[in-house]
């Protein structure tokens, strides 16, 4: 894929995901105390040349460029999550024949990153400064790496999901967030709706990880449920479902902002990576 075309693509799908008006995060209409929706529309394209490089440079070299970009033109941290994931699929599909090699290059992709790209990842998240991390009693994030990058994410994969895609094959975007997008796609919604639908079917699905560091895990699978009650009264396809949606909404937007689903953000973002990389499924800027 052409390296201009895919730097393009990684930064539509920020954009497409910070406008849809995902219940608990920020949106046109919502901003938090310390990121305000045009914080991520700058993010978005913060990491475009980064992404430029995604077939030439390692994983980690693209997730250090991104970051540091995007710290020195946003003053919090708005896409380390997104950036984490997105990395990976680019170099992937920088050098897939189609759509149907990238989840197979994916593995390879994961195969091959060694301590480096640990290294400038540690560095990265460091500088993000993301919420909620605490410490590790191996592979510390405030250490430097002895072990790859997949090993560190291996490690911590039962408390974050964007680790645990990296251990097994970006799993929950390829068989839940993607096939959420395409099936609301092919029912005949647009393009921001059907991003609500996939963040909704990854919500109910898998417990985000960001809640579970903020509070608790049980307070991420209450949410989870709640996701799911909106989906089983029709979701984004039904007025019950959008009632629902709203009051999911009211339920997520606490003072301290701890009930945000932000790692089911990130994880949308790659869904939406994946579908643009597609010609089936084009986007207009009237869809934004």
């Amino acid at each position: 894929m052409d390296k201009t075309k895919l730097s393009g693509i990684a930064q539509r799908a920020c954009i497409l995901e910070v406008c849809a008006p995902k219940p608990g995060n920020v949106n046109r209409n919502h901003d938090f105390p310390d990121s305000r929706f045009e914080d991520f529309l700058i993010s978005a394209l913060a990491i475009g040349p980064a992404f430029e490089n995604a077939e030439q440079w390692r994983v980690g070299q693209i997730i250090w460029h991104a970051t540091e970009e995007t710290r020195r033109l946003v003053g919090s941290n708005t896409n380390l999550g997104i950036i984490l994931l997105l990395a990976p699929l680019a170099k992937a599909c920088a050098g897939a024949a189609g759509p149907g090699e990238i989840r197979e290059r994916v593995n390879a992709v994961l195969g091959s990153l060694d301590v480096e790209d640990a290294r400038l990842s540690y560095r990265a998240i460091r500088l993000a400064r993301p919420g909620g991390l605490g410490r590790m009693a191996e592979a510390d994030i405030a250490d430097e790496p002895s072990i790859t990058l997949l090993e560190a994410m291996r490690l911590a994969k039962e408390r974050d999901s964007i680790a645990r895609e990296y251990a097994d094959g970006f799993r929950i975007t390829f068989e839940i967030g993607l096939p959420a997008l395409q099936e609301a796609l092919s029912s005949g919604a647009g393009f921001q709706n059907a991003i609500v639908h996939s963040y909704l079917s990854l919500l109910s699905r898998v417990p985000d990880t960001l809640i579970a560091r903020k509070r608790d895990i049980q307070t991420a699978e209450r949410v989870s449920s709640l996701a799911a009650v909106v989906l089983n009264a029709g979701g984004i396809f039904t007025p019950q479902g959008r009632t629902a949606l709203a009051e999911l909404d009211c339920e997520l937007r606490d003072p301290g902002h701890t009930l945000n689903p932000g790692t089911t953000a990130d994880l949308t973002t790659a869904a939406i990576f994946l579908a643009l990389t597609s010609s089936q499924f084009p986007v207009s800027s009237s869809q934004l």
